[in-house]
């Protein structure tokens, strides 16, 4: 069988059915279309054989009459799959089904393995996230996500621009771990004899661009946590950062909520969405609430940095909150309130007003002791963005990097380290600057209806997978005769 080097289509199901979809049952329209994709269905009625092509915008039914279609016997005889390429006139049928008459047809690229069929699916969910060039095709649903997921961020684009951000793009090899809490993947450099570290954010370069005079800077990218994997983590996944000069974290809460309002208006056409059979409203303005607030709020149990240890040790104890020795006051809130009153939160809320001992990127409070102007954007009770009005004072900077330090020595492979290039960087003048991240494949999550990272990942991490070459081929073999 010869596989022509290219084949040019003239259309595609969609553009079929926008302009031939509301002919009357029964018409031949008298004009030709190409178009390509894989054999989706087929059946066979004696001198009569139908299928279903798919194509990157949908499907259209193929209408094959032996008297008409050459080499008829050949075309019953395609698997699932197979991708084909069809010349015809568009008609619709007695029935009411748009159609392309198979007049001109050729085989572009056989299907080696079964395919599923549209009614069964995959049922088998490793199968669905390892084979995604196979889920793509037969379920719906996955390939809506996906392009869902592209329009999000080239919205998101869009939007950041016509605020006046400038994109940019910083390195993703890093000498000097940093601008988060997260355990870094490490590889080395050959010819500099040198330890990097993939980055765990954007963070410092970022701001770094800002100190450099450009005062509305966003990357859109992949970054890498050297974690654990759950449904709402994977090891690379996408953030969106900014920071914005002359702002605060009041001026980044606005941008958020704005921000996501215009994607649901955009992609829905409405800011109330369902997320697993519940109601979400996303229109602006968001509630804000401290986290102290919440906590007496959820708990009923008043919490504060002037606690006494032991008095607040005991209540997270009750609360059966794992604690570290090294823990302060404000890492023991934190985690009171990660377990007791995150997973809580149901409509968008900001959490504001972190400890200053868990945020040491966090300009101080300007009127709340031992508090930072910090927040987290929680939507269905997970963190959607972590946002800072960001520390500028150096110094302050230096002493907190130093506090890092000593937690990292002390075994802690979440801790950061001094960064003295960024240091150096603050030295020469970074004006007050609110900093924003977007986690984008949870934000993908929510306005998808997706309750896994994995249905919104294309190829999402997994465990490696053990390929036997001769097991291979026999399964393909066996994939033929029982098609056949």
């Amino acid at each position: 069988m010869s596989i022509p080097y290219r084949f040019e289509p003239t259309a595609s199901a969609a553009s079929l059915r926008a302009e031939f979809g509301e002919i009357e049952d029964g018409t031949e329209t008298g004009t030709n279309a190409t178009i390509a994709g894989r054999l989706m269905l087929r059946r066979v009625q004696g001198k009569l054989a139908f299928g279903t092509l798919q194509d990157s915008s949908g499907r259209i039914q193929l209408f094959a009459p032996s008297k008409v279609t050459p080499n008829f016997e050949d075309f019953t005889g395609l698997r699932l799959g197979d991708w084909i390429g069809v010349s015809g006139e568009v008609m619709k049928t007695r029935k009411g089904e748009l159609s392309v008459k198979v007049q001109e047809w050729v085989v572009l690229a056989k299907a080696e393995r079964q395919f599923p069929d549209k009614f069964h699916g995959i049922t088998d969910q490793d199968m669905r996230f390892r084979q995604r060039y196979v889920d793509l095709w037969v379920t719906e649903k996955s390939r809506d996500n996906f392009v869902m997921r592209s329009k999000i961020i080239s919205l998101t684009r869009r939007w950041l621009e016509d605020q006046s951000f400038m994109e940019v793009e910083t390195p993703i090899l890093h000498p000097i771990p940093g601008g988060a809490l997260a355990k870094p993947f490490t590889t080395h450099h050959n010819a500099l004899d040198a330890e990097l570290f993939l980055r765990i954010a954007p963070e410092l370069y970022l701001k770094r661009l800002t100190a450099g005079g450009f005062e509305r800077v966003f990357e859109i990218g992949r970054v890498f946590r050297n974690e654990g994997m759950s449904t709402r983590h994977n090891p690379e996944f996408t953030m969106l950062e900014l920071y914005q000069a002359y702002a605060d974290y009041g001026d980044i809460m606005e941008l958020v909520e704005n921000l996501v309002e215009y994607l649901c208006l955009e992609i829905h056409g409405t800011t109330v969405l369902t997320y697993g059979e519940r109601e979400l409203d996303f229109s602006a303005p968001w509630r804000r609430a401290s986290m102290v607030e919440l906590i007496k709020e959820v708990t009923g149990e008043s919490v504060s940095l002037d606690m006494d240890m032991d008095e607040l040790r005991s209540l997270a104890s009750g609360f059966a909150v794992e604690l570290r020795e090294s823990y302060g006051t404000g890492k023991i809130i934190l985690e009171i309130y990660e377990k007791m009153v995150e997973g809580e939160m149901w409509d968008p809320i900001f959490v504001t007003d972190y400890p200053k001992e868990v945020s040491p990127l966090s300009r101080d409070h300007r009127s709340l002791d031992g508090y930072t102007e910090r927040f987290e954007g929680i939507v269905a009770g997970r963190e959607l963005c972590n946002a800072f009005s960001e520390l500028i004072d150096p110094a302050e900077q230096r002493r907190r990097f130093e506090d890092q330090a000593k937690l990292k020595a002390e075994g802690d492979d979440e801790a950061m380290v001094v960064d003295e290039d960024y240091l150096r960087a603050m030295e020469y003048g970074l004006p007050p600057t609110g900093g924003l991240g977007i986690g984008m494949d949870r934000l993908v999550m929510l306005l998808a209806d997706a309750h896994t990272i994995r249905d919104v990942v294309l190829f999402p991490t997994l465990r490696p997978e053990q390929f036997d070459p001769a097991s291979e081929s026999q399964a393909a073999d066996e994939d033929k005769v029982a098609e056949a």
